[in-house]
């Protein structure tokens, strides 16, 4: 099975400007690709009997050698793989595009979302020092997976990366002032358990448990658990907000690219690098309390976008993540045996009496106590519904 790791990089001035170099032949042959692109459909559009084949990748890629890099000798300072699988990165983005799964693909700009993919042998050299293609060894500030095998109630033992670990790509990006290397790697279910290197999997085996959990999303609160219990959501940005928006408006007048912008860009990018991060440790310390503790957790498919088209809950609904609580906790299920259960998005799990399931015709967002017209019973909605959700499958 694929599993994910994501660390922060300890790097040195010259690392840092080899990283950056990377990131803007990444970002140049992005943009050069999509300009390009684009003037092949308007030329379609404009001349249907005499249409251009689009390019697929690889075109685009040889059209880049021929075109650009024999006027840009900077090309030829980063890995050869750093344009190449930018320009694979943009014709993906076209088929989503085409397929109607995603917009137009948007140029690129210097400073935001800076990141590049090298593709070559990744190499783990000890428990922090990691091998990438011509920028060398990297160090981090965690260890690496693999790098001290630990098996359930052994002594840690320093030996060579297992051989069942094969990374052949990872990509690099920045996060305000810090940079931080994600790869896959492929490892067996067996290796995958019995090692402590990956964080999610250092704890103790869970037994077999048969429990049902039915968990109910939500603005006021981040979920309702069948169970009862309540978990909050963070909120981060709705705390920050304040903070954000000033450190924003004093720097409305600041000329830009001078040295004061770049220190109040970069304040601000510490902020928002700050609200992400809270918002991700919380879902992560709930997606694995129900993937571990829960043999089977059903939640609703939630139409996330259509619930964002309502301009005075798309805040709150952001704040909360719902499409990260559902994407961590579909790889958590997996890697820990439980068994997830989504349930059709028209379930009408709020409209339903939980205790002698007559359902309602009509149920404002107003409504957070839900009264049965039936039976007289009364419950909390969002409890009403986690119930009616945990019994789909029983």
């Amino acid at each position: 099975m694929l599993l994910g790791f994501k660390t922060e990089l300890k790097l040195n001035n010259q690392q840092r400007i080899a990283l950056t170099k990377h990131c803007g032949v990444a970002r140049h042959a992005w943009n050069w690709g999509l300009g390009l692109t684009k003037q092949i459909l308007d030329h379609n559009q404009a001349n249907p009997e005499a249409k251009i084949k689009f390019p697929s990748a690889i075109d685009l890629h040889k059209w880049l050698v021929v075109l650009v890099k024999s006027e840009h000798e900077w090309y030829y300072e980063v890995s050869k793989s750093t344009p190449q699988q930018a320009l694979m990165a943009l014709r993906e983005s076209w088929k989503r595009c085409f397929n109607k799964t995603a917009g137009v693909p948007r140029f690129k700009k210097k400073g935001r979302r800076d990141s590049f993919t090298l593709e070559g042998t990744v190499k783990i050299l000890g428990s922090n020092k990691i091998q990438v293609p011509v920028i060398g060894v990297l160090k981090t500030y965690e260890r690496l997976p693999f790098g001290f095998a630990v098996p359930y109630g052994g002594k840690p033992s320093c030996r060579a990366v297992s051989p069942q670990v094969l990374i052949k790509s990872c990509t690099i990006s920045r996060q305000a002032d810090r940079w931080f290397i994600s790869f896959r790697f492929d490892v067996d279910q067996q290796t995958a358990e019995n090692t402590t290197a990956v964080p999610l999997l250092g704890e103790t085996p869970r037994p077999d448990c048969l429990s049902v959990v039915g968990v109910d999303l939500g603005v006021k609160n981040l979920c309702t658990l069948s169970t009862g219990e309540v978990i909050a959501g963070a909120k981060s940005y709705k705390k920050y907000e304040a903070k954000l928006s000033r450190m924003q408006w004093l720097n409305r007048h600041k000329n830009i690219g001078s040295a004061n912008w770049k220190k109040a860009q970069l304040q601000i990018a510490r902020l928002h690098r700050k609200i992400a991060n809270i918002r991700k440790d919380t879902l992560h310390k709930l997606t694995t309390l129900l993937a571990k503790n829960h043999g089977t957790v059903v939640i609703e498919d939630l139409n996330v976008s259509g619930m964002m088209a309502n301009h005075k809950l798309a805040k709150a609904i952001a704040d909360m993540g719902f499409y990260e609580f559902r994407r961590q906790l579909t790889y958590k299920c997996t890697l820990r045996g439980s068994k997830l259960v989504v349930v059709d998005r028209w379930f009408p799990s709020s409209k339903t009496c939980s205790s002698c399931g007559t359902k309602k015709e009509a149920l404002s967002l107003n409504e957070r106590v839900f009264c049965c017209n039936h039976c007289g019973f009364e419950i909390d909605r969002d409890l009403n519904a986690a119930i009616n959700l945990s019994r789909v499958v029983s």
